[in-house]
């Protein structure tokens, strides 16, 4: 009986679905946290840093494996002229002093992957007001910093075990569930025969009809007519339809490659809910590399390109699916698209 009831538990494990971690992304006063759906999480100080961000990132699962950095830059490199930072650093104005043996130190760089130095690092400030540098205004604000590292403990489900950072307990660290499986979205016919000079002739006529017969703002002068190889029988076809100070909104169909032309309009729909509350994606300032196979898209929060929303996305055969988001709500000097957080990552 023993074994029946054995071998019956075993098959309902090996039919469970397998789980998928929802993406969280949350501000918590001066610091923010984004974790994707693999519960990888990455906190840091957000608003008036002047260039001084502390950067923390921990993986889920058992194992300790986190990294802790403190950098002086941001989208304007420092002068050339700017001293060390590690000498410089205060603590509520008072000398932090650092373990070298654990410490990667370079002029302004300093980063640990050391689990027991981070712990104790974290444990050093996280009720302090703030870091700064000695004869600099810069400034790591440390308000929100307790919230943010419960809400990675919360997320990664270390609450109550040995491995948590805030309200530790006594679970040993295999409590903690290792991280959720990728999905995978194969890549369709990576190698499509090119157009030929009549197909692309034919697709950009049509392409210029549908774009003369769609509702767009954009200037005629400015409207683009885009033309790719998708598979042997379908092409992608794109055109340039809003725009404004810096984002132009695209409108894209999937075309057959011969006449008479059957269009289906392509739809971009995210596998989880954002922020904005909305799983329709629009195809702003989009762009389809043929190298990569992948239909990217970003939206732009200020004309420097400090935040917004970076997409990029695979043709499965019937429509593009997700394969990476990276979404930067702070709009402060920090870093470009290719270093935003990410929500959701694929294999």
């Amino acid at each position: 009986m023993r074994y029946c009831v054995f071998i019956l538990s075993l098959c309902c494990v090996l039919r469970a679905p397998l789980v998928w971690a929802a993406p969280a992304q949350q501000s918590f006063s001066d610091w923010q946290v984004t974790c994707n759906n693999q519960n990888f999480c990455v906190a840091r100080n957000t608003g008036e840093h002047h260039g001084l961000v502390m950067t923390l990132s921990r993986s889920a699962g058992a194992k300790t494996d986190a990294t802790l950095r403190i950098d002086l830059g941001g989208l304007d490199s420092p002068s050339v002229k700017e001293p060390d930072i590690a000498p410089r650093l205060l603590l509520d104005n008072a000398p932090l002093k650092l373990e070298p043996l654990h410490w990667q130190v370079t002029a302004w760089h300093l980063m640990t992957d050391n689990a027991t130095t981070i712990t104790a690092f974290l444990k050093s400030i996280q009720e302090g007001k703030g870091l700064t540098l000695k004869g600099g205004r810069q400034i790591i604000s440390l308000d929100g910093l307790k919230a943010a590292l419960l809400f990675i403990d919360a997320q990664q489900k270390r609450v109550g075990s040995e491995t948590a950072w805030i309200k530790k307990g006594g679970e040993p660290p295999l409590s903690v569930p290792p991280a959720p499986a990728l999905k995978e979205v194969a890549v369709v016919n990576p190698t499509p025969t090119p157009l030929s000079h009549d197909e692309l002739n034919d697709l950009l006529d049509y392409g210029t009809w549908r774009m003369n017969n769609s509702q767009c703002s954009l200037d005629p002068n400015r409207r683009e007519v885009r033309v790719t190889a998708l598979t042997d029988d379908k092409a992608l076809l794109m055109v340039s339809c809003e725009a404004g100070a810096y984002n132009t909104v695209d409108l894209a169909w999937l075309v057959s490659r011969k006449k008479p032309f059957a269009a289906r309009s392509v739809r971009l729909r995210l596998p989880f809910t954002p922020s904005s509350d909305s799983s329709e994606m629009e195809l702003m300032n989009a762009s389809f590399d043929e190298k990569t196979r992948e239909l990217s898209t970003l939206s732009l929060g200020r004309g420097i390109a400090d935040c917004g929303i970076q997409t990029r996305w695979r043709f499965d055969g019937q429509r593009f699916r997700l394969v990476r988001y990276a979404e930067e709500p702070s709009c402060d000097n920090w870093h470009g698209p290719d270093a935003w957080p990410t929500l959701w990552i694929t294999r």
